[in-house]
């Protein structure tokens, strides 16, 4: 049903062209109503740019200072429901903040990143190489929809859970504008200043996930054209030195992809990192002592989506990891033993680069995989625990 309305989830004919950047595309048309990409006209490239910079100044600046002015002025009249759930966006709004800002940057690297995949997608011409790019494509197109759905449902939700009880959700901070006696108003403008934040927390949560996706898309058709070499009798040694030769570029176009954007996710994941267990944290602190049954599945939709942020990815890099191992296994495996010494040798420099795991880690610091973010994670029961030893919840009910 979905791909009535989204058709680029679906998985195209073999008839149709599609190309490995074709993943971006629900992705890229959200990037660039924010201003974080280039209008393809450039007489339009001055507006574009001033649109960019308002949205800039709006969601990365003026939003977390509302949410922190708040805290300030109206500290008082917060019940300890309220604070918790404002303080859980709040601090993930400044997270949200940083890594939006370092994924509006990284344009430049995702586009020579895509130049990569151009080059990686000439390679595939047999049916069943295609057919796993369109399956990987329609996969990537797919989570991001997935993603806008799960992100969407916790910001209505949210919204919703408390407006019937004439509260306000998020307690931002207007100017000239009375948050009791212009209440709807008020509400209004929360909900559209934070939807804007979720959308563009969605870019960077999304954008690393579709782009290592389509990373080990490439990767598992390398796996494939590493075990059928010298599988063909009747050819010459040329033929069989070329096509071990086009395997050793292929890799190389896969490690060029994923250096490209090796600084863009290092920085938002090593954010998100340091957030995650904060967040998780203050939200199951929230939920187990002082959410509503209304509160409480907004919460658990909130918690669903901070979690979304780290461990499909984590997972992916792990792997790709294991994919790594498994294209030196089939390198190694593949009939080389009654080649040539030209042959052998290129297979053995080929074997030895190959054997280097494909690692990325988050801001030079933590290798980004599930045993990271499992750590991570822990941090959220640490702060559980001492809440609980200390009756810290008890002192504000």
């Amino acid at each position: 049903m979905l791909s009535k309305f989204f058709p680029h989830i679906k998985e195209k004919p073999l008839s149709e062209r599609v190309k490995s950047r074709d993943a971006f595309i629900y992705l890229d048309r959200l990037m660039w109503s924010f201003g974080w990409t280039e209008p393809e006209n450039k007489r339009w490239d001055l507006h574009y740019k001033l649109w960019s910079t308002f949205v800039t100044l709006l969601i990365f600046i003026l939003l977390p200072i509302s949410v922190s002015v708040e805290y300030i002025q109206r500290f008082k009249t917060f019940s300890a429901g309220e604070f918790l759930s404002s303080i859980q966006i709040g601090v993930d709004m400044y997270g949200s903040s940083f890594k939006s800002y370092l994924t509006m940057m990284g344009y430049k690297k995702r586009q020579e990143a895509k130049m990569s995949l151009d080059e990686l997608d000439k390679r595939c011409v047999c049916d069943e190489e295609r057919t796993i790019v369109h399956r990987h494509v329609a996969l990537g197109n797919f989570c991001y929809i997935f993603y806008h759905i799960a992100y969407t449902s916790f910001l209505i939700s949210n919204f919703l859970s408390f407006i019937m009880k004439r509260i306000h959700a998020w307690r931002m901070y207007f100017p000239y504008v009375d948050p009791e006696k212009q209440f709807y108003i008020s509400s209004i403008a929360e909900v559209i200043l934070m939807g804007w934040a979720v959308f563009m927390a969605l870019c960077t949560d999304v954008c690393p996930l579709i782009s290592m996706l389509i990373a080990r898309c490439h990767i598992t058709l390398l796996k494939q054209r590493l075990r059928n070499l010298r599988s063909e009798p009747g050819r010459t040694e040329d033929e069989y030195l070329k096509e071990l030769a086009d395997c050793v570029r292929d890799h190389r176009l896969i490690l060029d992809y994923v250096d490209a954007l090796r600084s863009v996710f290092s920085g938002t994941i090593f954010v998100q990192f340091l957030l995650i267990g904060i967040v998780l944290g203050l939200s199951m602190i929230n939920i187990m002592f002082f959410s509503t049954l209304s509160t409480g599945v907004a919460v658990v939709l909130f918690m669903s989506c901070v979690s979304m942020q780290t461990f499909p990815f984590c997972y992916l890099c792990n792997m790709i990891m294991d994919d790594c191992q498994e294209m030196a296994d089939s390198l190694f495996q593949s009939d080389w033993t009654s080649a040539d010494r030209r042959y052998k040798s290129t297979l053995v420099y080929f074997l030895h680069n190959i054997q280097q795991p494909i690692i990325l880690t988050a801001g030079g610091v933590f290798p980004i995989s599930m045993q990271t973010n499992l750590n991570m994670v822990k941090l959220a029961f640490t702060v559980v625990t001492i809440v609980k030893q200390f009756n810290l919840a008890e002192k504000f009910q």
